[in-house]
């Protein structure tokens, strides 16, 4: 079955130094960075995994229905993983655990480690269970919009992947037993597996099955893949924390702490596989690649969230949690350094995404099944997560600040108003630019608007959610500063989007001047000048943290 152009899903188919100074600033004390370098190296490399499962995948499914099933199917288990994984561990379990292993007991910390795995192991495998008995029910729920063969084949994906997420959570359990004892690399790079199971079955499968039997065949390389990402990461658990029994033990020192913190720890990160579950619902009713996407532009999205919030954030958890009880300066300290390295290589991202964004997208995915329609389609839908992007990070770090202070309960609060704050905006953006058809009624409140004839509502969606992240961004600065005081980085922040303005326009200058050349040569055309002038200027105008990382790359 081939994709169907722009129909509706319903057919039948588918600082410590003052900001302003130039001298370079006073880093905290500690491994927080080194460790941050490790993350973000590991991250790069699943990243760049995942770019070349994408780069296949669109190839032989493009923006077509089958497409948007695999994507949809995929993005729900996630709820799973997301509630009983890194972030509510994050929030929970790091916290608690580092500082055992602060004070040197070992053997309390090793009791704690065993009570929690025995807990989520029960917790997810009973509940991938449930999943996958259940995935009709689920696919109607989350993805209402699907009828005919999308449905049908999002539900047989479902069953198959989701017993993956219940693996997939012990694996973040792993990730923050690594974690805490400052192991960074193991644990953001096991992900490179879970990849390179589904590259494997794109290149073997891609060009002999139909779209249907590369939906299936795909999903099975996806639980494979999921039981490898955690298989690798048990030697180093086990010769970190010797003595594993794996028994419920809900007494052991510090597990109730755990508990409690996991209650509102699982609400916030709810709140935030609410805010997903949303924009899928919406997604669904809008023309049938619209899941499809959604998830190639979050691709891109969530590379500098993972590599440059994710990565810092998650190095400096540990760090903060055991600094997090004494005086409030070394903590403000730390979050402000931290959003200054954020902030480096954050801006150009988003500068360069609303900048050149379709020619970054074109040179990765336009081949094949992936059209220039589809290019335009994803770009637009990049612009608008964009908007929220440098929010996003900072935010990670926030939240990480606050764990450190066993607060959980106030990242959970301001994440729900952020997810019905992008609720609100995305849905009413989503249906200015496109009608949407529900059971047969066609529903609008805007003319529409179709690019390359693509309908873009699903570019509403995005913005939507880039304009809820400050409001998340704004809320969050104001409930630190009152613990710890102001740490911000709006001193830098200035002269660095005044450093990527100036040098993402000359970039674009020079691809204009230049007659049509390759795609991805188009791609190094724009991207080097830009990274080079972008890095000189903002060094230029006497940003000592660009300096300090220049220094360390030339080493």
């Amino acid at each position: 079955m081939r994709r169907e152009r722009c129909h509706p899903v319903n057919q039948t188919f588918e600082p410590a130094s003052p900001e302003g100074e130039a001298s370079e600033p006073t880093q905290p004390t500690g491994s927080g960075f080194s460790s941050a370098r490790l993350v973000g190296a590991g991250i790069l490399l699943s990243r760049v995994a995942g770019f070349i499962r994408d780069i296949i995948f669109a190839r032989y499914l493009g923006n077509s229905g089958y497409a948007s099933a695999f994507k949809g199917a995929l993005r729900m288990p996630n709820v799973l993983q997301n509630l009983l994984g890194e972030g509510t561990l994050s929030a929970s379990f790091i916290p608690v655990y580092s500082k055992l292993l602060q004070k040197g007991d070992t053997e309390a910390a090793g009791k704690l480690a065993s009570a929690i795995f025995a807990l989520l192991l029960a917790l997810a495998g009973g509940l991938s269970l449930f999943g996958a008995l259940m995935a009709p029910v689920l696919v109607s729920f989350f993805l209402p919009g699907f009828e005919g063969e999308v449905r049908d084949i999002t539900i047989i994906a479902t069953r198959i992947i989701f017993p993956m997420t219940g693996i997939l959570v012990l694996s973040a359990w792993a990730l923050g037993i690594l974690n805490s004892h400052r192991r960074f690399f193991v644990s953001y790079t096991a992900p490179v597996l879970w990849n390179a199971a589904m590259i494997t079955v794109l290149l073997v499968f891609g060009a002999r099955l139909d779209e249907r039997g590369l939906v299936i065949a795909l999903s099975w390389g996806a639980l494979v893949g999921g039981a490898l990402q955690f298989l690798i990461q048990v030697p180093w658990i086990l010769r970190l924390q010797r003595g594993l029994s794996f028994r419920w033990d809900l007494r052991s020192h510090g597990a109730s702490t755990v508990l409690r913190n996991a209650g509102p720890a699982i609400m916030g990160r709810g709140v935030v596989q609410l805010s997903g579950w949303v924009d899928m619902v919406l997604a669904s009713f809008l023309f049938v690649g619209a899941v499809a996407a959604l998830s190639y532009a979050q691709t891109f999205y969530m590379l500098p969230v993972s590599l440059f919030g994710m990565s810092i954030a998650a190095a400096e958890l540990p760090e903060l949690s055991r600094t997090g009880g004494g005086d409030a300066e070394p903590l403000r300290q730390r979050v402000a350094a931290g959003l200054r390295q954020m902030a480096v290589f954050v801006v150009p991202s988003v500068i360069g995404y609303l900048v050149f964004g379709d020619v970054i997208i074109g040179a990765m995915y336009e081949r094949g099944e992936f059209t220039r329609a589809d290019t335009i389609l994803v770009y637009l839908i990049l612009a608008g997560y964009s908007i929220g992007l440098l929010a996003s990070t900072a935010t990670r770090l926030y939240s990480s600040a606050l764990y450190a202070l066993n607060d959980t309960k106030t990242p959970a609060k301001i994440a729900m108003l952020r997810v019905v704050t992008s609720a609100l905006l995305g849905g009413t953006l989503m249906m200015l630019l496109e009608p949407i058809t529900v059971r047969g009624v066609t529903v609008s409140i805007g003319p529409g608007v179709t690019v390359f004839g693509n309908p873009i509502g699903a570019a509403g969606l995005a913005a939507g959610t880039g304009m809820a992240a400050w409001l998340e961004w704004t809320l969050l600065r104001r409930a630190l500063g009152r613990r710890i005081g102001d740490a911000s980085a709006t001193g830098v922040l200035f002269r660095l989007i005044g450093a990527a303005i100036l040098a993402a326009a000359a970039a674009r200058g020079v691809l204009h001047i230049l007659p049509p050349l390759h795609q991805i040569i188009s791609l190094i055309v724009v991207m080097v000048p830009f990274g080079l002038l972008y890095f000189g200027l903002a060094s230029l105008f006497g940003v000592g943290e660009v300096r300090t990382a220049l220094r360390r790359f030339r080493r």
